[in-house]
């Protein structure tokens, strides 16, 4: 999970503060409405946007940027395959070393050319201090980077780091543009310059983000000439614009995609993800700080009934970030609705009825606020069920909605209907959202989770490349999950995109929380071809590659699909 993905952002961070504004009375498709009759353009409603554009403060990080290229990227199915790398990497015996060769030819969108020299300077740059990127801690095994030559790159590790490789999607800055500005502050920010398959042609903060295909694109020009992502926020607003014409494309919730189920110019697309919601549980608070508040909410809450409800059957019931039928879940730590036990555990505990029903413990009524991102009517729905499931026990939780910028300054003191998730490796989203040294760092570990024993064991998770060895940590860290929950987990989601059916080629891969930049269908937006149009397109980047010493990143991969 990226620093800022558990709010839903993009991308980084997926790190900070959003001023996002509904697009209702914008019109970012107003050429787009016809997209259809050609397939040569597209525009898409999405819910977030970046605060920044550069990966270098963490914009796509994660993959599928389509202003930038890493040296690796993620297939259909999730696994790892050459990007400006042209094969996987040769990784050493003893793990610590990662060696790529890159790709020839290749050149920046101002027609510069791609060198090893750039690589360098991008991991170099994020790792620095002076850097304002919060997913940092993310290449904490890194500790050397070196260019052999212009074609070659070798990482060098402080210790075996299983999902390395999967580190290395992250796109890929020009030094010579970059290394030129203040890299938290300059116009490469928001104006960038890279390797992939569209350029940027415009952003309008807060109402959409235009691009148009890269006609010297290494891996041949794509199909789709222009593509431009609405900023919309509002969950019904999307809806009623795709429903207008407006849009080509939309993510929308269940009870919304669901209207579109009759359109025969148009498909539901469902992408299987990592996404979870939760609501935190800060430890400053002198409420849910207690662990007996903790443990009752845990139980008291009904699951079943939000999957089946408020997702329409569209996901799954969530007990930690891992998904229950992934293989890094730890099996016996379902916690099932349980009222009764609920109330147990706050008697005993010392937290009494009051002549209100709300309980209350030397002199402290069990009451917080929770806040909810405003627009989002998943959020809302799950905090007013919360809320209810709560309220039978005995505690009191009062919703109010709000924007980031509202939000944030309370996280401290204030619970949050929060979201998160990352697929591949359990290091990528457990990390951030449960080490006790990133309470407080921005969108990391948003409840301040303390834990001795989960620390202990996020680092031993963290620092083997002994599989079985690091499925004993996480499930270390799963069952202390159970006995302090620090979050409550309420549900997994499956996201839902309503596309029209103009184009061949469209597909989902397994979903982070970060959903309708980097995500949903237009992951491969490259690779669409109008349809009518013969012949399909193929990439270098699709073809087979060189395996490698399976640099465990590459099997970490395969574990998400699980």
């Amino acid at each position: 999970m990226s620093a800022r993905s558990i709010r839903g952002m993009a991308a980084a961070t997926l790190a900070g503060a959003l001023a996002i504004t509904t697009a209702a009375c914008s019109n970012p498709g107003a050429s787009g409405s016809g997209s259809g009759s050609t397939g040569e353009s597209a525009v898409v409603g999405i819910a977030y946007e970046p605060e920044s554009l550069s990966p270098l403060l963490g914009y796509g990080k994660d993959g599928n940027s389509k202003i930038f290229d890493g040296l690796l990227a993620f297939d259909g199915d999730m696994r790892l395959r050459p990007a400006l790398a042209v094969a996987l990497p040769q990784v050493s015996p003893d793990g610590l070393t990662y060696t790529y060769k890159l790709r020839k030819g290749v050149k920046f969108s101002d027609g510069e050319p791609f060198s090893a020299r750039d690589v360098v300077f991008t991991y170099r740059t994020i790792l620095d201090k002076k850097t304002n990127n919060a997913s940092k801690s993310e290449l904490d095994a890194l500790k050397d980077v070196k260019a052999v030559g212009d074609d070659t790159v070798v990482f060098t590790l402080k210790y075996p780091y299983a999902a390395f490789a999967e580190r290395t999607v992250l796109g890929i800055a020009p030094e010579h543009i970059a290394a030129e500005q203040d890299v938290n502050s300059g116009p490469f920010t928001t104006k960038p310059v890279g390797t992939g398959p569209y350029l940027l042609t415009g952003w309008s903060k807060g109402e959409k983000i235009s691009f148009k295909a890269n006609p010297g694109y290494w891996g041949g020009a794509p199909k789709v000439k222009k593509f431009t992502m609405a900023i919309i926020k509002d969950d019904d607003v999307r809806a009623t614009r795709l429903r207008s014409g407006d849009l080509d494309g939309a993510i929308l919730p269940p009870n919304l995609a669901k209207g579109f189920k009759g359109d025969r110019a148009k498909k539901i697309h469902e992408a299987t993800t990592y996404d979870y919601r939760l609501v935190t549980l800060p430890t400053h608070n002198q409420v849910t700080g207690d662990t007996a508040i903790r443990r009752a909410l845990d139980v008291a809450v009904d699951r079943e009934t939000m999957v089946d409800k408020i997702l329409e059957g569209a996901g799954k019931p969530a007990y930690g970030p891992v998904p229950t039928d992934s293989e890094w879940f730890t099996k016996g730590t379902e916690r099932r609705h349980d009222l009764v036990a609920a109330k147990k555990i706050l008697d005993d505990a010392g937290w009494k009825p009051g002549p209100d029903g709300v309980r209350v413990k030397d002199g402290v009524r069990a009451t917080f606020p929770l806040w909810y991102l405003s627009g989002d009517k998943l959020r809302q729905d799950h905090a007013l069920a919360y809320a209810s499931d709560a309220k039978k026990a005995g505690i009191d939780i009062r919703t109010q909605a709000g924007t980031w910028e509202v939000i944030e300054p309370r996280m401290k003191h204030d619970a949050v209907l929060a979201g998160g998730g990352s697929p591949g490796d359990p290091d990528f989203d457990q990390y951030l959202l449960l080490k006790s040294s990133l309470g407080g760092d921005g969108f990391n570990n948003m409840a301040w989770y303390d834990n001795p024993a989960v620390d202990k064991a996020l680092d031993e998770g963290r620092r083997t490349d002994d599989k079985a060895a690091r499925k004993a940590a996480y499930d270390t860290i799963q069952r202390e999950l159970v006995k302090n929950p620090g979050y409550t987990f309420l549900t997994h989601i499956d996201h839902l995109y309503v596309v029209n059916d103009s184009w061949d080629g469209l597909s989902t891969q397994v979903e982070p929380h970060d959903h309708g930049l980097a995500s949903g269908p237009w992951w491969n937006v490259e690779n669409w071809i109008p349809k009518g149009t013969k012949g399909t397109k193929g990439t270098e980047g699709d073809k087979g590659s060189e395996d490698t010493k399976g640099s465990e990143g590459s099997e970490g991969t395969k574990d998400a699909k699980k």
